[in-house]
């Protein structure tokens, strides 16, 4: 793998890709530390710390890599995107123009596509920018708005939503230009610039306790490579057919169905919905008693209970958007395929439902497992919890490693360099 790296710098034109990847991410962590004017760093360190870390504002804060506790100008980070690319991926679905745009319109309905997201992304950016704003005006601290007023709060909102158009912009430029997805690539440096701050509260710990917390990090890291790369292969036969003199056909091929098809997105989506509760109840300032703390609280067992059924329930809806039984199998037969043992048609599309169904199963089990293990290793064992460790960050991060090493990986295959296989 090193010799690989070594010849991957010594190629001209990887050299360039890679070093421009470094150069946009240096790019960001410098505006992750500009702050927006009128407001208070420090004061609105201290309100997050004490009163919004335990909200869905924390799962915000840790993708962004503190900037949103630092109000910097990348506070909104790529949160913006991510939601506007949600929203038209799901109204893609629902409405019908915008499906035939998508599935019909070829290169120029996907550059519409990405044009209608970016609009969106700049509107939700100034929603959120307001609503940032307004958490601000009405907190309890006193003094994080040092300058009251139309124009520092029209200055405040616009510089947000500016912020979140240019880290969409940068997360463009490195899938243009560099090396691996954009957006991916930003979220890896979020995630991994809160390293240092956990190393430092690791020595704060007692040596078995980081020992614990070293071992299970490994196992979860090979177990997240593992399910990563497993995938349900159904094998497919194509009849053959004969055109003028020739045959064409008759080849075996298989259908390939990942494990872990929806990614970390029913994680994410279940982190969100889940602590919409505790997000309410710290903004009307009631977090504390015996309801709160049992019921609401991120570190409750009712919680982890809610959390792991709504990890199942959007791993499911995610794998109905994704695969459609019925679209797969009318394809296979018009392209003359069949799944062998089985009719095609009807019969076809009721196996291929009876495969997902089982893949979505085994893989919101994976999700739970990864998603609650930290919580529940932070009640059991005193001091994990604040190391911040989120299943979500860990699968976000050992994703990105792996498309990362593909990516560099084909890059070497195209220019007949052994890869990362050797």
């Amino acid at each position: 793998m090193f010799k690989t790296l070594r010849n991957a710098w010594q190629i001209p034109e990887l050299r360039k890709k890679l070093l421009f990847t470094l150069l946009i991410l240096l790019l960001y962590r410098i505006g992750n530390v500009i702050p927006v004017p009128y407001i208070d760093t420090g004061l609105m360190a201290d309100y997050f710390e004490s009163t919004l870390s335990t909200t869905i504002l924390g799962l915000y804060n840790a993708m962004s890599g503190s900037a949103f506790a630092q109000a910097s100008v990348f506070a909104l980070s790529i949160q913006p995107y991510i939601n506007a690319s949600i929203i038209i991926q799901l109204l893609t679905i629902a409405i019908p123009a915008l499906e035939r745009l998508a599935k019909e319109g070829g290169e120029a309905g996907k550059k519409k596509i990405e044009r209608i997201t970016r609009y969106t992304t700049v509107g939700l950016g100034l929603l959120m920018g307001w609503a940032y704003y307004q958490m601000l005006s009405s907190s309890s601290f006193d003094g994080i708005i040092e300058k009251e007023g139309f124009l520092p709060a029209l200055a405040i909102i616009l510089t947000f939503t500016a912020g979140s158009a240019i880290v969409m912009w940068l997360g463009e430029q490195i899938t243009e230009f560099g090396i691996g997805n954009g957006i991916s690539m930003i979220l890896f440096a979020n995630i991994i610039s809160r390293i240092p701050a956990m190393i430092n509260t690791a020595f704060t710990m007692t040596w078995w306790v980081v020992l614990i917390v070293v071992v299970g990090m490994a196992a979860m890291v090979l177990f997240i490579v593992f399910i990563n790369d497993a995938e349900r292969r159904i094998p497919i036969q194509y009849a053959k057919r004969v055109v003028g003199r020739k045959i064409y056909g008759g080849q075996n091929t298989n259908l390939p169905i990942k494990v872990s098809m929806s990614g970390v997105m029913p994680v994410i989506f279940a982190s969100s919905i889940c602590s919409i509760p505790a997000t309410i109840a710290t903004f009307m300032g009631k977090t504390s008693g015996w309801w709160y703390e049992n019921l609401w609280s991120s570190e409750s067992w009712v919680y982890c209970i809610v959390y792991g059924l709504m990890i199942f329930f959007f791993s499911w809806f995610y794998s109905t958007i994704q695969y459609d039984p019925v679209e797969i199998a009318n394809n296979l037969k018009k392209n003359g395929g069949f799944i062998p043992g089985f009719r095609p048609g009807k019969p076809t599309a009721d196996f291929i439902k009876k495969v997902i169904n089982k893949i979505v199963v085994f893989g919101a089990v994976y999700l739970a497992i990864v998603a609650l293990l930290p919580i529940i290793a932070g009640n059991l064992v005193e001091g994990i919890s604040n190391l911040a460790i989120g299943g979500t960050s860990v699968i976000i991060v050992v994703g990105v490693a792996l498309e990362t090493v593909k990516a560099l990986e084909a890059q070497m295959l195209m220019r007949h360099y052994k890869g990362f296989l050797d």
